[in-house]
């Protein structure tokens, strides 16, 4: 439709909503549907309620792209099947170090892998002194958290957040060819399916109380919407709309939008020594996610 001749052309109502508040936007349902995430580990421990939520997202994608419309090489599925069992583990590991973690003490080291692959795959100053950055960060942050004790609960936590960590950079580098394409959301949907069919053998004999309890099978719907669904739709938003330099420093928002939702939502308070750690980690996410062309993609379905 076009507007009178006079007039401004008429702009899509999600046009006229600023970029860095979609994104921040983006961050809180990410980090809300992680928060909601922690109060069901109860009841389904936290590796089934990260598979039950790429499977519920896999669903809400499939129903939306219909990916059976599309023609599907041997070689497009395999690199699909094994973007989406990359995606499932980062997830699952994720899930399981926030279990053991706080949520944005946890976040904040998990983008030790992307900012690796920018390490690896650049070669400036902004790349070398954000790996510093981050080391300082993650060494902060993870010397607060053995310090305030957890024993061999803590460890478990940091391994499994490191764990996350190296699939998110395997997830980046696969990602390149399977979730950047004209079908970016297409192969993410069959994607998600592939990953669910991996962990499904050992996770879903633990899913029983989605089936019996209404109230565990809405929250698992909400985490899976808050998490999965809605924050990759508003990030193609964004990611057509913003430079490189906006982009870098939305990026780094994203360790703080956890930690906040992280002390309002599980009562998280951060220390100085943690909140320190955090601006270290989110001035290398800043730096190494600056680039001079086309900004780096969202990290989609990030697994926070």
């Amino acid at each position: 439709m076009t507007s009178a001749p006079g007039r401004p052309p008429d702009v899509p109502a999600r046009d006229r909503v600023p970029a860095p508040a979609l994104f921040l936007l983006s961050g809180l349902t990410l980090y809300l549907g992680a928060a909601i995430a922690v109060d069901l580990f109860p009841v389904l421990g936290a590796p089934t309620v990260a598979w039950l939520r790429i499977v519920v997202a896999a669903v809400v994608l499939v129903a939306w792209r219909r990916p059976w419309r599309s023609r599907w090489s041997r070689r497009d599925l395999l690199a699909v099947a094994g973007f989406g069992t990359v995606l499932a583990a980062m997830n699952v590991t994720f899930y399981v170090a926030i279990d053991h973690l706080p949520l944005g003490t946890a976040v904040a080291m998990e983008f030790l892998g992307p900012i690796a692959v920018a390490t690896l795959t650049g070669r400036g100053w902004r790349e070398r002194v954000g790996i510093a950055l981050a080391a300082v960060g993650v060494v902060l942050l993870a010397g607060v958290t053995l310090d305030a004790g957890g024993g061999p609960d803590v460890v478990v936590g940091l391994v499994a957040v490191l764990a996350a960590a190296a699939c998110w950079a395997a997830y980046i580098l696969l990602g390149r060819r399977v979730a950047l394409g004209e079908s970016g959301v297409t192969s993410l949907s069959l994607a998600m399916v592939a990953g669910g069919l991996v962990f499904a053998p050992f996770l879903v004999g633990s899913a029983g109380p989605v089936v019996t309890d209404g109230r565990v099978a809405l929250a698992v719907l909400a985490v899976a919407l808050l998490s999965s669904v809605v924050p990759y739709v508003i990030d193609q938003v964004v990611l057509r709309r913003v430079s490189s330099a906006t982009f870098a420093l939305l990026q780094a928002m994203l360790p703080a939008t956890a930690a906040v939702i992280g002390a309002l939502v599980l009562r998280q308070l951060p220390t100085p020594l943690e909140v320190l750690g955090l601006v270290a980690v989110s001035g290398a996410i800043a730096l190494t996610s600056f680039t001079r062309g086309t900004p780096a993609p969202a990290p989609v379905a990030d697994p926070g």
